[in-house]
């Protein structure tokens, strides 16, 4: 899709990433490509002139950049997730995450991590990773400072996230503690390369388990149950439901009612997953 607007500046410094009228900012742009140019932008600022190392790891865990690619999240963090008894195995379904997006390899070469949680789509998986990892995303404020968020706490809406205007994801930040849990990843769509239609991460920490929803609810929701405790996850899927209509996503990629059960199935395979010792 062409884009009609007037301007196009590459960041560099911080000082380049202070928006003027009209602009917002780029990062892969493989989603503003794809649809219609929101109402009243007339320029864009490229985040990837910025020049930051995509991701690195040391003794206090592990940063991504927000304009890693997908590409490069899968063949660096994700590769470290390979080896199932090292100090990075809960990155073992970051593959699985990317891939739950069914993106093509041209789209992962150029997508971006921090482009993926800002657009805060419910099928967007960066989310279900991050929040089932506890990262904490770093926010860069206009007026020069940064603040933290919890990414499980970053979408607010169904395609709305807590970002002000100006605002950036400057990095995503897991501990090293958390790298060296287990991790568990379920997915389901309508159709063998559809659009992901519930999904599952989770993370075990000492005698707990933190399950992720994504792609079937509004918002990601952090259920927190003992391991193996498969009645309390029922406790807390039945909150979920209380909520009302609005409480699980429908589109035409899945219905609320078949979500609600193959969130609850897939809730329940990821807890015996890490139930086991």
């Amino acid at each position: 899709m062409d884009l009609d607007i007037d301007t196009v500046r590459t960041a560099r410094t911080r000082a380049d990433c202070v928006l003027r009228p009209g602009e917002v900012f780029l990062g892969g742009g493989t989603f503003l490509y794809s649809e219609p140019v929101p109402a009243g932008v007339t320029g864009l600022v490229d985040l990837t002139g910025m020049g930051w190392e995509p991701w690195s790891v040391d003794g206090s865990g592990l940063r991504v950049a927000g304009t890693c690619t997908l590409e490069e999240l899968v063949s660096g963090p994700g590769a470290l997730g390979t080896d199932t008894g090292g100090p990075y195995r809960a990155l073992g379904i970051v593959g699985q995450c990317v891939a739950a997006l069914t993106l093509s390899a041209k789209v992962a070469r150029t997508a971006t991590v921090g482009g993926n949680l800002a657009l805060g789509l419910p099928a967007g998986s960066m989310v279900g990773l991050f929040a089932a990892l506890s990262a904490r995303a770093v926010v860069w404020t206009p007026d020069g400072g940064s603040r933290e968020v919890a990414v499980s706490d970053l979408v607010t809406r169904a395609g709305v996230v807590e970002l002000a205007r100006g605002e950036v994801i400057r990095e995503i930040r897991v501990t090293a503690t958390v790298l060296r849990q287990r991790t568990a990843f379920r997915r389901v769509s309508l159709t063998t390369a559809g659009r992901t239609a519930a999904m599952v991460t989770g993370c075990r920490a000492g005698d707990g388990v933190a399950l992720v929803l994504t792609a079937s609810v509004p918002v990601p929701h952090v259920l927190l149950v003992r391991a193996n405790d498969h009645d309390g996850l029922d406790r807390r899927l039945g909150w979920i439901t209380g909520l009302g209509d609005g409480a699980w996503y429908e589109d035409t990629h899945g219905s609320r009612e078949w979500r609600a059960a193959m969130t609850r199935r897939l809730a329940h395979e990821a807890l015996d997953e890490l139930g086991d010792v």
